[in-house]
């Protein structure tokens, strides 16, 4: 082992010792949050190191009046670093804070029409991830007690594969793949997907994943990944070759998780 990585571990070891997740608040998170329901003994005991770290390396901000507790904390860091549990904590580099509102927060965008006129567009969200900035949140929509049985919703999980897919510039549905990965099949097996989702909702037709993920390839990306974690055998009857793609991505396959 280099020296680098040496004093990293020896860090980590050092930090760990002094900040771990308390055992009774993981224990909470742990029994609060379905989509960890189905992880082993191992990979919650190494999903808690890679939270801990998140967290010496992130602030997690209350607005609006929020308090963020303790709690709290640990379940936005828990289920963003599912994302990366066989992964690195380094695809979460280059930017530090995420803010927390009560309740869905009012953003304002300019939108140019078809006659070049720029309007002001307003609207609710229960998140948002900005490139090298915050991830803002709305812990309405990430507490436990607000989950509606049967509906595939993780705001966290959708915000923070935002986040992997900005890695590589502007979220376009293309994180950065693994050198294994081909981005040419990726490419057309989202697209193929992407497009015929496009046209169920242009048509008003039923679609089997929420149609918001045909609003862009980024949160098409963003959507598939709440239903790889949340709902792993729909997404993997309806669409093989996207759970496919996200298997080796996340170099998880939470389908067979659900066999042990």
């Amino acid at each position: 082992m280099n020296p680098v990585k040496r004093f990293q571990r020896f860090w980590q070891h050092h930090l760990l010792r002094r900040k771990r997740i308390p055992l009774h608040v993981w224990r909470e998170v742990v029994a609060d949050v379905p989509v960890l329901a189905e992880l082993n003994h191992r990979e919650l005991h190494r999903l808690r190191t890679l939270a801990s770290l998140f967290l010496h390396r992130k602030t997690i901000n209350g607005a609006g009046g929020l308090v963020v507790d303790d709690v709290m904390r640990a379940t936005i860091a828990a289920q963003a670093c599912l994302l990366i549990l066989n992964l690195d904590l380094d695809y979460f580099d280059g930017w530090v804070e995420i803010i927390v509102y009560p309740d869905p927060f009012i953003v304002t965008h300019a939108v140019s029409d078809e006659s070049g006129v720029v309007h002001q567009d307003s609207h609710a969200l229960g998140g948002e991830a900005w490139g090298r900035g915050p991830v803002i949140l709305a812990w309405s929509d990430i507490n436990p007690q607000n989950k509606k049985p049967g509906r595939v919703r993780n705001v966290v999980l959708h915000e923070f594969a935002h986040k992997l897919d900005m890695l590589n510039g502007p979220a376009d549905g293309l994180p950065p793949l693994h050198k294994e990965m081909a981005v040419g099949r990726w490419s057309r097996d989202f697209s193929k997907v992407y497009e015929k989702l496009q046209y169920q909702v242009e048509h008003h037709h039923h679609t089997v994943i929420d149609p918001y993920a045909s609003v862009s390839p980024a949160e098409f990306f963003a959507v598939v990944t709440e239903y790889f974690f949340e709902s792993p055998q729909l997404l993997h009857n309806f669409y093989p070759d996207i759970y496919q793609e996200l298997t080796s991505f996340y170099r998880q396959d939470h389908l067979n998780l659900m066999k042990r």
